[in-house]
């Protein structure tokens, strides 16, 4: 079921006192800005690591048959490398839209991914207490499922596939997406 969290993003978190804002990517906006921004800076978030879990009705998958796509789960001593966007407050009508489906926004601090210093942001999280969450599955099943799942913006297998590219153009390495694309790739042999 699509769990929309506009309104509440929006209620939780007005920006409109603020010039701008640094938005931490870890998943499809890291390939895919569909949206202004003033910079990105490849960064970092400590204490979290992403992960197939959340389930995609609206993008990568339909109400009956939900995609999967990334979120963020805490863990101890991990991290989780991404994009940073500085974004003016207005561009978080597209994005409350786009991330509508369980996730919800909040603050936390990001480091730079060249170690050059640290700034407070916000990141989009869907938990384990939104309607549309998966939850946790082997790599080969989430790759399964990933294989069989289409939505209004394509193949679901689309989204990981340029996730992991993405990852590898940050030089950075991700155990969990990259068995998920092994299994996803061996499936199509």
């Amino acid at each position: 079921m699509s769990y929309n969290t506009v309104l509440e993003n929006q209620q939780r978190q007005p920006l409109d006192h603020l010039d701008s804002v640094w938005l931490f990517g870890y998943g499809s906006l890291i390939y895919k800005t569909d949206f202004p921004f003033l910079q990105k800076k490849p960064a970092l978030i400590y204490g979290w690591q992403r992960r197939f879990w959340q389930g995609s009705h609206d993008h990568r998958g339909t109400p009956e048959h939900p995609g999967r796509v990334a979120t963020l789960i805490e863990a101890a001593n991990q991290r989780c490398v991404g994009m940073a966007y500085e974004v003016t407050p207005d561009v978080f009508a597209h994005l409350d839209h786009r991330e509508k489906n369980g996730y919800l926004r909040f603050f936390t601090e990001f480091a730079w991914l060249d170690g050059s210093g640290t700034v407070e942001g916000l990141v989009y999280v869907a938990g384990p207490d939104n309607e549309a969450y998966l939850g946790q599955a082997s790599e080969l099943e989430i790759a399964e499922h990933i294989a069989r799942s289409v939505g209004p913006s394509g193949p679901n297998s689309e989204y990981l596939l340029k996730l992991a590219t993405a990852l590898r153009q940050l030089n950075t390495t991700d155990e969990h997406v990259f068995a998920i694309e092994k299994a996803l790739l061996a499936l199509h042999r």
